[in-house]
């Protein structure tokens, strides 16, 4: 028997299954409880004063339903301020930065901007090359790749209000500079997952870039590959893309999130 797919302490499973009906269903009586999570009556009422006794659960008086109360966000709050992202990430980018022999960034939104702050260059001296970028740099949205990854979950609305603001000025000559060209190649990456730098930041260098996904579902961050534009052909494209999506997808989860099934 595979004990790792089994709660060792079968309580501990069903005091959760309880927490986690409470929390999305809102107040319940104690017979909905039992049927819809197929656990006895009894033990569904011990463990209900259990949390009621911890301050996790409350019963109405009137209706005798149950609910959860505020304590598990208070427990949840502390949580997410210990949360360190630069820790968190590292092991993943390292990681990606090994298996593509490329550099990496990880990127956050400011404001109507992003700034670098991680990157990792290949250990490789020959491989490493020269770029603009740097850990504190600050840089637009509209014309990198993780930029544009982070642009591909706002509103339309909200795209047009950051544009109208900032006011879309070329980085070089590869420059989208048409609103239009940009929400749909925007519409694009919402359909793949990732978005492509074509030279549009800095001329010789190609990115391939994607969002990564707080416990709210909010993308505030963005991961990328760079590397020179003879490096990143059309060819290496699907194999660059199915690594930083697998990485963007664990180091999410490590943050909180978990996509609707």
């Amino acid at each position: 028997m595979d004990t790792e797919k089994h709660n060792p302490v079968q309580s501990a499973g069903k005091i959760f299954q309880i927490m986690e009906m409470l929390a999305e269903e809102g107040p319940c009586g104690l017979l909905e409880i039992s049927h819809h999570l197929n656990i006895n009556k009894s033990t569904v009422h011990r463990l209900l004063n259990s949390l009621i006794y911890m301050g996790y659960v409350k019963q109405d008086e009137a209706s005798l339903k149950y609910h959860m109360t505020l304590k598990i966000v208070n427990v949840s709050g502390k949580v997410l301020k210990q949360v360190d992202i630069l820790s968190i990430s590292q092991p993943y980018l390292k990681c990606l930065m090994e298996q593509t022999d490329e550099t990496v960034h990880l990127v956050k939104r400011v404001d109507n901007s992003i700034c670098y702050i991680q990157k990792l260059e290949p250990a490789n001296t020959g491989r490493s090359i020269k770029m603009a970028s740097f850990v504190g740099m600050i840089s637009p949205l509209h014309c990198t790749g993780v930029g544009k990854a982070i642009m591909s979950h706002m509103s339309e609305e909200e795209i047009h209000s950051i544009l109208e603001k900032e006011r879309i000025t070329p980085k070089t000559e590869h420059t989208i500079l048409d609103t239009q060209q940009l929400m749909i190649e925007l519409s694009q990456v919402r359909i793949c997952g990732y978005s492509l730098d074509n030279e549009e930041n800095e001329l010789g260098v190609r990115c391939i870039a994607t969002a990564i996904n707080d416990y709210t579902g909010c993308a505030e961050y963005a991961i990328s590959i760079s590397a020179p534009i003879f490096r990143m052909p059309d060819e290496r494209i699907p194999e660059l893309a199915a690594l930083l999506l697998d990485v963007a997808g664990k180091l999410s989860g490590e943050l909180g999130y978990h996509p609707a099934t």
